[in-house]
């Protein structure tokens, strides 16, 4: 019998899956938590054999940083990261942290079929994440650094502020708005904005800083 550690914050995604693992004879659920910085210690009791982590959970907690402290500290453990989230860079952040698999929570591929592939010893990833539009653009029409300033611009930092985190000058970081408000036909930085962070199309979670920096 696999044991799993779930971590989800939405009560009712948790309830449902929970129900799912139970229903298999080859899983259980041990322990469930909503917040993700918890997840490191529940896993250090070695009880846990596979954790089903959300990125986005109770209070802003960073689901792919605790899948990075657990990988370092219980290597063993498998982890399939879980979301709903279309936002680019996760998956590659996944990989490099050594997360075996990745599921969305909207894929017609069964959880269940995730989970037993990634005990198998196999790394199942999607091959894209998410087709998601912004205003009149595919997310894919964006170039690497739309990208990185449409996450900047998320957080409500101004243009100077964006330029000092990303290293580029504030002519360049107006010139990438104005083309992705081209692209999208939104009406201004604010509304590109907010339906950026509405359809997590980009976001930037508590612990991106410190995982930039460091």
């Amino acid at each position: 019998m696999t044991n799993v550690l779930i971590v989800e914050d939405q009560e009712l995604v948790l309830e449902l899956l929970s129900e799912a693992v139970n229903r298999s004879e080859r899983y259980r659920v041990v322990h469930t938590t909503k917040n993700a910085d918890v997840a490191p210690a529940l896993c250090s009791l070695g009880e846990i054999d596979l954790v089903l982590m959300d990125v986005c959970t109770e209070f802003d907690a960073s689901g792919l940083d605790a899948a990075r402290r657990i990988k370092q500290n219980r290597p063993e453990i498998k982890i399939i990261i879980i979301t709903s989230i279309p936002e680019a860079s996760w998956m590659d952040r996944a990989r490099e942290i050594g997360v075996e698999s990745f599921w969305y929570k909207r894929a017609s591929r069964e959880l269940l079929d995730i989970m037993d592939r990634t005990m198998a010893g196999q790394c199942v990833y999607p091959d894209a994440g998410p087709s998601v539009r912004l205003g009149n653009a595919a997310v894919g029409d964006f170039s690497a650094r739309e990208i990185e300033v449409l996450r900047e611009l998320t957080t409500g930092a101004g243009n100077r502020e964006i330029a000092a985190r990303l290293f580029i000058s504030e002519d360049t970081v107006a010139f990438h708005i104005k083309r992705l408000l081209k692209k999208t036909g939104l009406q201004n930085r604010t509304e590109l904005a907010v339906e950026a962070r509405r359809l997590g199309v980009v976001m930037k979670l508590r612990q991106d800083e410190n995982y930039q920096n460091g």
